[in-house]
């Protein structure tokens, strides 16, 4: 599994920006991924120092799709990565904020 396999997109939130000040970044990564394979991939990815990680496995939401049966969106794992002090920005959100 390499570092493109692990982090699977950046997620964009109102809550998510607010935090970029901070140098914490939020990224959606693969399901089987532990703390030190999201920290070697980001830190590979984007050439930056990591401090802590912190996931959280999010449930998918129950939608409707049509009459009786409800549907289900995929459940997905979470990684908020935090930056050292002394580490540099992701280019990436910069003109999000």
């Amino acid at each position: 599994m390499n570092a493109y396999d692990i982090i699977i997109r950046p997620v964009i939130t109102e809550q998510s920006m607010a935090d970029v000040a901070d140098k914490k970044y939020v990224f959606q990564v693969a399901i089987d991924a532990d703390k030190t394979q999201i920290k070697a991939a980001v830190e590979e990815i984007f050439g930056v120092k990591v401090a802590k990680v912190n996931t959280v496995r999010m449930q998918g939401k129950v939608k409707r799709t049509g009459a009786y049966p409800a549907g289900r969106r995929a459940a997905y794992k979470k990684a908020v990565v935090t930056l050292t002090a002394d580490s540099k920005t992701i280019e990436f959100f910069e003109g999000m904020v």
